[in-house]
């Protein structure tokens, strides 16, 4: 039995347990569903629980700790002649084994690695097996005895309200936990890196060439830090987006809710919408193969020397795809604004246009901030338009006609192949990560206070 057929079979015996306990429910009552001191669902769902929630946690511990298991055993039942080899040979030795006994392995391989590979594997099915009679013997015995404790006066809904909460307690500490985990994993291995290279030559430098030797017999440069070339091309081609989103979104957006009938509405926005299901992929190759050639073209008209990767290039077409984020969140939050606030404009002798101006969009403000912080991340983390349509190159230069990179470029160029994570080059994608959070986690702070204050306001 695969894992996804155990899976269906857990779902498949608390869908059942939920229906027997809802029918033992109406059953003890006698059909006098007033008897009852909840509704007949919260019944089946008492023992939906009792089937389904210990059994997943049982399958949940499995999956993480089985990994683990399995290879200490394995390394405790290695044959004498691995006995004696280092870490690196022994996690080699161990890798081989597991290859071989998933399918993946290349080439003759020893009788000693093919027995310990059959070893492993039959120790994994034995293992499995057992799980998913425990696992299935779990979920059967909790229907059971959910079923069996079904009782007129049981406080059912009390129950499962209380495990749905300790349910969103637990899920709201793992996102608690994951982003410090995150923050932490940056911090540490930024550290590591501040360690081979001064903070201030970082964060102030201007010249960005991270190619290092990374040993001694081999060829490269010493490298160079300095940041100041990618925070500048981040925030050229994030103004330029913004230039183009914030406008054409915000006017969308007021035109939909404001001015738009009904069935122009239902047009306008899933075509607007549309704009962010694009991949990312396509509009670099329209800003490669399309916009590129258009602006080399104007330049060539007008004497201007456009680069054939430029940041105004990537700017714009990150601003179209920022669109929807502006325009459809700002649409449904002006549409939230109460409509008395418009009649009370209205009655006091405003146009349509000024409470608009004076009226609606001070009170969707919060909102509208939102939908632009959201837009300024978005450009913010994009890669694959700068790629291919700004390039890689590290300038310094506030000509949007000119070759630029930004900060996420750098940390995939940094990060690809066969990394040595030991040197500053590896390491620096840390820093340039670590120093993007707090950039965004700046612009959070400061649309909260945007939103804070503006919500005391008008609510």
């Amino acid at each position: 039995m695969s894992l996804l057929i155990l899976a269906t079979t857990l779902f498949l015996l608390s869908v059942a347990g939920f229906y027997l306990g809802r029918g033992r429910a109406f059953a003890v009552s006698g059909g006098q569903l007033r008897d009852l001191h909840s509704r007949p669902q919260y019944y089946g769902m008492y023992v939906a629980l009792w089937c389904g929630l210990p059994s997943l946690v049982l399958l949940c511990l499995w999956l993480a700790l089985e990994p683990e298991i399995t290879e200490l055993i394995l390394v405790a039942n290695l044959p004498a002649s691995a006995q004696g080899m280092s870490q690196d040979q022994l996690a080699l030795f161990i890798n081989q084994i597991k290859n071989l006994a998933n399918g993946n392995a290349f080439g003759a391989v020893s009788a000693e690695i093919e027995s310990a590979a059959k070893d492993y594997a039959s120790l994994r099915d034995t293992g499995f097996a057992a799980m998913t009679v425990i696992v299935l013997a779990l979920g059967i015995c909790g229907l059971a005895f959910g079923r069996r404790s079904i009782t007129p006066a049981m406080r059912a809904r009390n129950q499962v309200e209380k495990v749905v909460s300790v349910v969103m307690m637990v899920a709201s500490t793992i996102a608690i936990v994951t982003t410090v985990g995150i923050v932490l994993s940056l911090l540490f291995e930024a550290l590591r890196f501040f360690t081979k290279v001064p903070p201030m030559d970082f964060l102030f430098g201007l010249q960005w060439s991270p190619q290092t030797a990374l040993r001694e017999d081999q060829v490269g440069g010493s490298g160079a830090f300095g940041a100041i070339p990618l925070f500048a091309g981040t925030l050229l081609i994030t103004f330029i987006a913004m230039c183009v989103a914030v406008p054409v979104g915000l006017f969308s957006a007021i035109y939909m809710s404001e001015y738009a009938g009904p069935k122009m509405r239902a047009i306008v926005k899933p075509v607007l919408e549309v704009l962010a299901g694009i991949p990312t992929v396509v509009y670099g190759f329209f800003a490669a193969l399309t916009m590129a050639p258009f602006f080399r073209q104007v330049g060539e008209f007008l004497n201007l020397d456009v680069s054939s990767e430029s940041a105004l290039v990537a700017g714009i077409v990150i601003g179209v795809m920022s669109i929807p984020f502006v325009s459809s969140l700002s649409d449904d939050v002006m549409n939230s604004v109460p409509q008395t606030l418009r009649d009370g404009a209205y009655a006091l002798g405003a146009t349509k246009s000024e409470t608009i101006k004076q009226v609606v969009v001070p009170a969707a403000l919060p909102g509208i901030v939102g939908s632009v912080l959201l837009a300024i991340s978005r450009a913010i983390g994009e890669t694959m338009i700068v790629v291919m349509a700004a390039g890689l190159a590290a300038n310094l230069t506030a000509n949007p006609l000119e070759a630029v990179t930004t900060v996420t470029v750098q940390i995939v160029t940094l990060l690809v192949g066969d990394q040595e994570f030991d040197s500053a080059k590896t390491l620096a994608a840390f820093a340039l990560g670590l120093v993007l959070f707090l950039v965004t986690l700046a612009l959070n702070v400061v649309a909260l206070r945007v939103v804070r204050k503006y919500r005391e306001k008008y609510d």
